[in-house]
């Protein structure tokens, strides 16, 4: 952020830090307010070069603003003592201080959002160092001053000050701690225009956020005019000709009754001239309204409105400890581009969630029916304990982790927000999971019931152990495909950017060598058979045919 326009002595200034154009003392009172009137504070180094500017984005624009005007923090600090100092504060969008001279003179000055700081201003101090007397066309013509920068995006602040006799100011601390600043019959001094330019990546991620479902809207203490520059440069509004309710001012919305903010909450894309107050109300409307709130934030005033949100972000470089603590998540690099990754990332893991619903429904489901029609029409289960158990771990824990640990896809910013109470298995995971289980059932079963003749084996004990172990293996195989299936419930091909993801592919690899290594040497423990290779083929197609049926049902359908 930088000044980048700037109206002292009445005039413009071009360019703003040209102080051969400002008088004197004119030029005096603005750093000695600009140095005063701060809790930035300057860094000059023994060899004068790289002076380091501490602050708020904004303070430390108007004290680099200074020192391009020959300000001298710290001998400004020294020369005078600091009498009183009323901070910025949100609702009154000023700060101000009281100084005493080395003349014994006491100098109040202001800075603050220019139009409110304009309000409070009966004169102006001209290139002359003369008091100039406000009237209605002077005062139209910083107020439109003031209009054409916020237009351009510019943040207005003005500067000014006024004399105050010592004989007024309070001495005791007692009465020091409750003087109100006098803010009236204020002189003048500047008024600058601030620009914060829009990141890059903004503008994109915007658009991203508006095509994903997510209504961006700004709400800030800025000018209305300013905030409204801001959202057309940003992508958030298509014309400065927009009105209310889309645009609206925050003691405008403040005023209203609980029932007509609600009515317009959705509606509103820029507030301007907000208090903290403003936001929160704001945030309850939308949450009234069913809508996923979420706030991004930095200041202490932040606090209420991010706490309240569903998702609170707060800043971590420009943000306060208050408004840190009061969110559920710190954005590090302070880019709004982050809040599409956060957005993103929360889609994939309910995404992946439903997943492993689905992936752990499909082999419930299947295991139970099968089971129970074989131990009721036979009087055998179709696995043993053991291999029940391999089962469980590839489905609770190997399967699991699989599927958690899929990346987000550039596909899940296509699809609209999740409601509140949005079903967590949809339409098509249904029709995915009744294919899955009932073509494993049939398959399973089919197998347990006319395995034997199917496979052309003799009915002796070996002919049985190979048909419970071909069976024990397609079930393992139908699992194997269900996970490739669960990880891509939307899509045809199965297997597109699957080898993106290296702890997916590296567990179906260890689940497919555990399963050799148990049919082909751990047979005694598993009470399994060795397979050829025509049965190890039929454990593969079966295994397979599930998601084969429902790619064909996807073509045709």
């Amino acid at each position: 952020m930088a000044v980048v326009e700037a109206y002292v002595g009445g005039k413009k200034i071009d360019p703003p830090h040209n102080k051969l154009k400002l008088s004197a003392l004119l030029c005096t009172l603005l750093v000695e307010g600009v140095a005063q009137n701060t809790n930035g504070s300057v860094y000059v180094p023994e060899s004068g070069d790289n002076v380091e500017v501490y602050g708020s984005p904004t303070e430390k624009a108007i004290l680099n603003w200074g020192i391009q005007l020959g300000m001298n923090f710290k001998a400004i600090r020294s020369e005078s003592s600091i009498i009183h100092m009323f901070p910025f504060n949100s609702e009154k969008k000023r700060s101000g201080v009281a100084v005493q001279m080395p003349d014994s003179q006491v100098h109040i000055h202001w800075k603050g959002a220019a139009e409110i700081i304009l309000a409070c201003c009966t004169s102006y101090m001209d290139a002359n160092d003369q008091l100039v007397e406000m009237d209605e066309e002077k005062i139209s013509s910083f107020k439109q001053a003031i209009e054409d920068m916020a237009a351009s995006s510019l943040r207005c602040v003005a500067i000014a000050y006024r004399l105050y006799e010592k004989e007024n100011v309070p001495t005791s601390e007692e009465e020091l701690a409750h003087w109100f600043l006098p803010d009236g019959n204020l002189v003048l001094l500047a008024i600058v225009g601030l620009k914060d330019p829009c990141r890059p990546g903004v503008k994109d991620a915007v658009q991203i956020c508006q095509k994903a479902g997510v209504m961006v809207q700004i709400v800030t203490g800025d000018n209305v005019h300013t905030a409204k520059a801001i959202a057309l440069e940003c992508g958030i509004l298509n014309s400065l000709d927009a009105a209310e309710p889309i645009v609206i001012e925050g003691k405008v919305f403040r005023a209203l009754p609980d029932t007509q903010r609600d009515e317009i909450a959705e509606k509103i894309l820029v507030m301007g001239r907000s208090s903290p107050i403003d936001k929160l109300l704001l945030v309850q409307s939308l949450k009234r309204k069913g809508h996923v709130v979420a706030v991004t934030g930095d200041g202490t005033n932040d606090a209420p409105a991010l706490h309240e949100a569903d998702v609170g972000l707060a800043m971590g470089i420009q943000g306060t400890e208050v408004a840190k603590e009061s969110s559920d998540i710190i954005i590090l690099d302070d880019d709004f581009a982050s809040v599409v990754k956060v957005v993103k990332w929360g889609r994939s893991v309910y995404a992946n969630i439903q997943k492993i619903i689905q992936f752990q429904l499909t082999i419930n489901v299947t295991a139970l029916f099968t089971n129970v029609v074989a131990a009721v029409f036979s009087g055998e289960v179709l696995l043993n304990t053991v291999q029940f158990l391999w089962v469980i771990l590839i489905m609770d824990t190997l399967g699991a982790l699989a599927l958690a640990t899929e990346p987000p896809t550039e596909q899940l910013m296509d699809s609209p927000p999740v409601g509140r109470r949005e079903r967590l298995i949809k339409k098509i995971k249904w029709k995915s999971l009744l294919v899955q289980a009932v073509s494993q059932a049939f398959s399973l079963l089919l197998l347990h019931f006319r395995g034997i003749s199917l496979l052309s084996l003799k009915p002796d004990i070996k002919g049985h152990a190979i048909k419970n172990t071909i069976i024990f293996n397609t079930f393992v195989f139908f699992q194997l495909s269900n996970l490739f299936n669960a990880g891509k419930p939307d899509q045809h091909n199965i297997f597109k950017g699957i080898t993106r993801n290296y702890f997916f592919m590296g567990i179906v690899i260890i689940t497919l060598l555990f399963q050799i290594i148990i049919i082909e040497f751990l047979g005694k423990f598993t009470k399994t058979v060795r397979l050829n290779g025509k049965q190890w083929m039929v454990s593969i197609i079966l295994g397979s045919s599930g998601s084969i049926i429902l790619s064909a049902l996807d073509v045709v359908g």
